[in-house]
Parts: structure tokens; C-alpha cells; sequence
């Protein structure tokens, strides 16, 4: 475990990214491989499925892990270890190989709501969804459990859980993670592209909505507390406190940028292609996909703004009817094993939730060790925000503002 100051509960509760995950926050904090809370796209709150009095009980299908060894896993994009040649996953591949458990890996996962809406109908209506796990942000964790669309997990298949960062434990959307159990934590920021930009760094939200030179090589994210949190900091706003004026003032800033003809589109996990590419100049990204993508791009640069940036997580969860829970159980406990989950960040560099990841990622790579977005300092910490629970009423309000916004 590497020592760093873990910050306060109400620091941080976590969001996903691009390499992707997503979206804002919510539980209590700490970080890294060392302390980190739960992050998440959105903020949850007791409303919106953080902390529901009766949890409907989610529908379960014979399980058909004894005799089927296959597991369904739905992922977003850049999210896991890669081969050299860009042919396999080495975990997945290792995995199979100790448990003779095919895994189907799809990302098929680019956007919280998105997806969603794919898979709702068919939770709604008591039928498997076609998959056995996948990873929502916390806030979406918080309306699957409320809605009764995820199986509480048998932690007698995951005995790794007790490798979970104990900052990770306790969140508000899932006390005692009953149902869910985080995949990557990290922050959603400002990705450029120094070829499209002409050289410049992008530093500000002030910057990338205003700036000439950008015009129409602009993308933000589709989920809503990562790019209205970004602007609620840039104008001297807390994520974590804001009020309805507020908000308003922050989606009167992207309005007045995206009728300028600053902003391209609004986009999920996808954006990673056109800013790699160079049709996206600047955009708010989440923080492992740009470093990773940089590894072999270095016109590819990544702003952590001095006005503060969003922290999140993504979770495991397993969905009602889902056919191979037991085998989907096995892939998360696979997944918790520190040496397991060091091979994954060394490619990934998110923040892992898992206890002696930073041990394991600095026997592949010690260079590693000193990387921010990986293991973040306390300094870094201190500047991560989450965005604050919703009531039913302002989740409707705010979402159908932004999404008129993103979409009008």
C-alpha cells in the first residue's frame, strides 16, 4: 500500500471515464490504491436510488454456471488490458486457462443512460438482458439497485473482496456493497490534441468553451455531473453544494458555447477516436483514457484544471435473470486478486480499488509509482469533487435541461 493522506468522507464519492468510464460521485473518499471512495458519473441520493427504504428484489434465473462455463461481461471501450499485438486481454485469457470459464468481453458500454435504455426494457420486463455483469457509475448503481434490476452478490464466490480499499466500503448508494463492487475509479478533465490545437495546451473549461482557435473541435461528455460539474468549478461553484441557480448559470455557459459554434457534439465513451484522430481538438474526457492513448500518441495532452475536476468509479454489478451468476462472481473475485488488478492498471491507468494493486503495477512498471492519475496525492485529492445527491425532482429538472441542451 503506498502511504498517502486519505481525504475526508465528503471529499470525494466516485464517477467512470473514457478509457472508459464516467461520470461524478458519491459515498465517502480516500483513494488510489491507497484511498479512494466511491466515485461515480452522477451523485445519488436517497431519491434517485442511493438509500431506498425497500429494495425491490431483483429476479433471478436458474443458474446455469455448472454446466455452461461462459460468463457475458459488458464493459465500456479502452477498459481493460491489452496485448501487444492487440489481439487478446491477458487476464481474460488467464482467466480462462485456471477456470475453464469463457469470458465474452463487449464494450458495448458508452454512455450510463445509454445504455440504459438498452437494457431496461427487458429488466422491466422480467427477461435476461444477454449479460451476466457489467460496470455502471455509481449514480446508475443507484437506480438499478432502487429499481430491483440488480442480484445482491454471494460473496462466498468472491472471497478477493476483502482486498476492497476500505474507503470503498461503506457508500451511500450501497451501504456494505451488497450489490455492486468497484471495477476503476478516476476524474473526468480536459483531453487535447496539440496537432489539432496547434500547439497549445487546453487549461481551462473557460478556455475550451471560448477560445476561437477551438471553434467547432469541441466535445463534451453526455453525462451530465462530468461536464456541468467541470463548469460549476471553472465559474468558483462546488459540485458538492451547488444550488438550482447555479446550475442554471453553468448549462447558460455550454448554451451560450455550443450557439457560438464552439462545440461539435456532445458524446459518450466514443470520443477517443476523433481526438486521437485530430477532428476533436479539445474536449472534457475522463483522465485514463487520454493517458493511455498517449502512450503511443504524444500529441495527446491531459489537464487536471486548477479550478478542480471530478473523481467517480465504475461497479460490478450482476443483473435480474442474469444466466451465469456463480461465473460472473468468479471473473470479480478474479479481478480482486492485487497481481490480477496491477496487470489491468499498468495499461488502464485509472485508480484501482484494490488492495496492493500499487505493488503489483510497480514490479511491472516502478515508473509507474509517480503517476498522478494511478495513484493520486493527497494535493491531487483535495482538488477531485463529487457531484452532490439529487432530490427526484432535480434529477428530472437538471437531466432534462442538459440533455434539451446536448441534444436541442
Amino acid at each position: 500500500m503506498n502511504e498517502r493522506t486519505p481525504i475526508t468522507p465528503m471529499q470525494a464519492a466516485f464517477l467512470r471515464g473514457v478509457l472508459s468510464r464516467r461520470s461524478l460521485m458519491l459515498g465517502s473518499a480516500g483513494l488510489g490504491v491507497t484511498a479512494l471512495a466511491a466515485c461515480g458519473s452522477a451523485g445519488k441520493s436517497p431519491s434517485t436510488g442511493s438509500s431506498a427504504s425497500v429494495t425491490p428484489t431483483a429476479k433471478a434465473a436458474e443458474d446455469l454456471s455448472a454446466t455452461e462455463k461462459v460468463v457475458n461481461w459488458s464493459n465500456w471501450q479502452q477498459y481493460i488490458d491489452v496485448s501487444e499485438d492487440e489481439k487478446s486481454n491477458p487476464t481474460l485469457d488467464a482467466f480462462t486457462a485456471a477456470t475453464g470459464i469463457k469470458v465474452n468481453y463487449t464494450e458495448d458500454y458508452n454512455d450510463n443512460d445509454e445504455f440504459y435504455a438498452k437494457v431496461r426494457p427487458l429488466l422491466d420486463g422480467g427477461k435476461d438482458t444477454g449479460r451476466d455483469v457489467w460496470c455502471s457509475t455509481d449514480w446508475m448503481v443507484a437506480r438499478l439497485i432502487r429499481q430491483g434490476y440488480v442480484q445482491p452478490l454471494d460473496k462466498a464466490n468472491i472471497p478477493n473482496a476483502k482486498n476492497l480499499e476500505p474507503s470503498f466500503q461503506d457508500v451511500s448508494f450501497d451501504p456494505g456493497r451488497k450489490y455492486s463492487l468497484p471495477w476503476q475509479a478516476g476524474f473526468a478533465c480536459i483531453g487535447y490534441n496539440t496537432k489539432a490545437t496547434g500547439g497549445k495546451k487546453v487549461e481551462s473549461m473557460t478556455q475550451l468553451l471560448t477560445d476561437p482557435s477551438l471553434k467547432g473541435k469541441v466535445t463534451l461528455l453526455s453525462e451530465m455531473r462530468d461536464s456541468v460539474g467541470l463548469v460549476l468549478l471553472e465559474q468558483g461553484k462546488d459540485p458538492a453544494s451547488f444550488t438550482a441557480a447555479d446550475f442554471d448559470a453553468a448549462i447558460e455557459m455550454i448554451q451560450k458555447a455550443k450557439d457560438a459554434g464552439q462545440i461539435q457534439k456532445f458524446t459518450g465513451n466514443e470520443y477517443t477516436d476523433g481526438l486521437s484522430a485530430g477532428d476533436i481538438a479539445a474536449c472534457v474526457a475522463w483522465s485514463g483514457d487520454v493517458a493511455s492513448l498517449g502512450l503511443d500518441a504524444p500529441e495527446l495532452g491531459l489537464t487536471l484544471p486548477a479550478a478542480g475536476y471530478m473523481l467517480w468509479s465504475d461497479n460490478f454489478v450482476i443483473p435480474a435473470m442474469a444466466k451465469h451468476k456463480t461465473n460472473a462472481e468468479k471473473l470479480i473475485n478474479y479481478y480482486y486478486d492485487p497481481a490480477v488488478m496491477g496487470e489491468v492498471e499498468a495499461w488502464v491507468n485509472y485508480i484501482s480499488p484494490v488492495a496492493g494493486t500499487k505493488e503489483a503495477v510497480v514490479a511491472i512498471d516502478a515508473s509507474l509509482a509517480e503517476n498522478e492519475l494511478i495513484f493520486p496525492s493527497a494535493q491531487t485529492l483535495s482538488k477531485a469533487k463529487k457531484f452532490r445527491d439529487l432530490s427526484a425532482e432535480e434529477e428530472s429538472t437538471f437531466t432534462r435541461q442538459f440533455t434539451d441542451l446536448a441534444t436541442g
